[in-house]
Order: structure tokens, then sequence, then C-alpha cells
């Protein structure tokens, strides 16, 4: 095998791989829409929008929760405790 033919080779299976993306790309995008269309015709959109919003939004909290909560620092919870503990002894 030379390498031009080789390089013939590569050339037409780098073809054959993009118009096989391009294939799935369109069958995907006309699911999709075909999909969507469908949503937009129910008579129930506006609810069924609203709700998809409502659960992004609970979506949205939860993970804002998972990441950004700080846990109380070791040493604080130690003093809470104590104070806690020293209260309910000097009553």
């Amino acid at each position: 095998m030379t390498r031009e033919t080789g390089r013939r080779g590569l050339d037409e299976q780098a073809v054959l791989l993009a118009a096989g993306l391009a294939d799935l790309a369109v069958s995907t995008l006309g699911t999709a829409w075909g999909t969507v269309r469908g949503l937009l015709r129910r008579s129930d959109a506006g609810a069924l929008a609203a709700e998809a919003e409502h659960d992004l939004a609970a979506r949205g909290r939860l993970a804002l929760d998972r990441y950004t909560a700080v846990p109380p620092a070791h040493l604080e919870v130690l003093a809470r405790h104590a104070l806690a503990r020293r209260a309910a002894h000097d009553d």
C-alpha cells in the first residue's frame, strides 16, 4: 500500500464518519422537533410549562444548596454545645 492509497483511505473514512455524524444529527433534530411540536399542540401547554419551570427552580435550589452550603466550624459547634450544657446545668 502506497502513501497515496493510505491517504485516500483515511480521507474516505473521514468523509464517511462526517456523513454518518451529520445524518445522526439531522435524525435527532427531527425527532426533537416532532416532540416539541407535539408538546406545543397540547391544551395544557401552559400548565406543563409552569410545572417544568417549578421543577427546574427546585433542581436549581437543591444544586445551589448542595454546592454552596458551608458546614459550621467544628469549634463553633463545640462551643454551642458547651453553652447549652452550661445553661442547662445552671437552671
